[in-house]
Parts: C-alpha cells; structure tokens; sequence
C-alpha cells in the first residue's frame, strides 16, 4: 500500500476512517515513531485523502472553536484571517462567487431594495421560443444579464443555504479538474437555469445561485456515480435528499421558490455530468476526471 498522510496522535480519526469506508476507500491507519499514517492502495486515492481530510481536519477545527467560544474565550482574529486567505488561495472561483453574492446581498438589503441592482434581474428578451430568444442575446451586457440572477438573493435563508452548498460542491470541483472546465460549468447551468425560469413564467423578476447548486450537484454525483474513483464527497442519499426537498418547496411553497431554475439546474448539471465522463473516457481514455488522473 501507499503513504498517504502522516498525523500526530493527539487526532481522532475514527470518524474520518468510518468516512472512507463509506466511500469504499480501502485503507489502513498505523502508528509509527508517534505518527498516525493513512495507507492506501493507489496515487489517486492518496490525492483523494489529501483533499478530503483537510475539510475533515478543518471541520473539527470548527468544532473546537466551538467549543472555546462556549466557554468564553476570545475568537482568533488572526486565524480567521488566515483561513479566508487559503480559502481564496486553494478555491478563488469558488470564493469570488460567494463573495459578489454577499456583497449584491449587501447592496439590496436581502432583496428588500432591489431597485438598487435592477440591472442584475434577467434581460426582458423575447420568450417566446428558445431560438428567438438567443437571437436576442446580441450584446455583452445581455449575455452578463442572463447570468447575474445568480447573485441575487432574498432572505437570509436563501443567502445561507445556497452559499453553504455552492461552497460544498465548488470547493470540491474546483480542486479536482482545471479551473477552466469549473468556470464553464458555473456559466451553462447558470444561464439554463435561469433562461428556463424565464421561459417558465415569462417575467424576470427572480433569482438566487440555487440553480447553479443544482447544477452542482447534478454533476457532481453523475461524476461519482460513472467514475467513483474521482472520489467525490457525494452519495445516492444525498442526490436524492436534495430531488424530495425540490418537490416538497414545489408543493408547499411553488410561489416563492424558482422551481424551473432548480430543475433546469439539475437537469443540465447532469448532461454536462455524462458529456465529461465520455470526453474523458473515450476521448482521454482516463477513468478519473481532473488533471491528473
């Protein structure tokens, strides 16, 4: 087997091993000269463990933290300083979109003054058939304006919900495969989501990144599911938690929540999901997606 990490041992890793084995991951945690090693059995897996076990690590550094605030101790200016500079470093997409999303968050009060970010909404274009409406899109400004509800949000709910999934998958995707095949992500299943949406109901006045969440996680589990040795941190439970929570706010609250978006997310966050196993399967002849598998 291979090296994978070594540990000091005052970390737990039981939960973390229970983690792998849940992934299917074969692996060995020993103790050697005071160290905790992780073994796997390939180079991928040691570029999985690598990846995954720093979010597990910086999980219970949260849960720590947790813990000395509830018994009255200062928070460290320092270290949460640190910890959103590696975060722009390792993911800077990833961390741009959450932090436009804040900042237009900001700007309309929650979507309470949207009149200050009107220009964000989508482009009132003709919706009477896909073909006529992409004839429309003849400018920059308008092709921008198909995109940017994305960054909309209204409420709290909707901010934190979205910008804690957007973070989840993109953290992942982004560190996995070249940052250029992320970005093209992010822009199809924001501009399907949202040109369904429009189509749907024919005005503009929506938004939200739940589209693109969607999208994520279309793509994220057909990505597991086709190429499980990528190693991403998804499963079938998840996918299908995600499919009854869209019907449940379809049926409970269809007035306010911008199902077409989540669907036309989701549906094409999985096609493009199958158009890269293929383009790496028969294309690449490649059984992990990223660049370097």
């Amino acid at each position: 087997m291979i090296k994978a990490v070594s540990l000091g041992i005052d970390i737990d890793l039981l939960s973390y091993s229970q983690f792998l084995k849940q992934q299917g991951l074969r692996h060995r945690i020993v103790e050697e000269s005071g160290m905790q090693i992780i073994y796997v059995e390939s180079s991928t897996e040691v570029q999985f463990i690598q990846q995954s076990l720093e979010s597990f690590i910086n999980v219970e550094e949260v849960l720590q933290s947790e813990r000395v605030i509830s018994s009255g101790s200062a928070i460290s200016i320092k270290g949460i300083i640190y910890s959103i500079l590696t975060a722009f470093i390792q993911n800077p997409i990833t961390m741009v979109l959450i932090v436009v999303c804040l900042t237009v968050a900001v700007i309309s009060s929650l979507g309470t003054a949207v009149s200050r970010v009107d220009f964000m909404f989508y482009p009132l274009i003709d919706s009477s058939s896909l073909s006529a409406l992409l004839g429309d899109i003849n400018s920059l400004g308008i092709a921008f304006g198909t995109l940017a509800p994305m960054f909309l949000h209204f409420g709290e709910l909707h901010l934190v919900f979205n910008l804690l999934w957007l973070w989840y998958f993109g953290k992942q995707l982004e560190s996995l495969q070249p940052a250029g095949m992320f970005i093209v992500l992010v822009v199809l299943t924001s501009f399907v989501s949202n040109t369904t949406q429009y189509m749907a109901i024919e005005y503009n006045n929506f938004g939200g990144m739940s589209g693109v969440v969607y999208g994520l996680l279309g793509y994220t589990w057909i990505i597991h599911s086709l190429m499980p040795r990528s190693y991403l941190l998804i499963n079938t439970n998840m996918f299908i938690f995600f499919v009854i929570a869209l019907v449940l706010m379809e049926v409970i609250a269809s007035s306010w929540i911008a199902t077409a978006a989540h669907v036309g997310g989701l549906v094409s966050g999985m096609a493009i999901g199958i158009a890269t196993v293929l383009f790496y399967r028969l294309i690449l002849h490649r059984d992990v997606v990223g660049e370097n598998g």
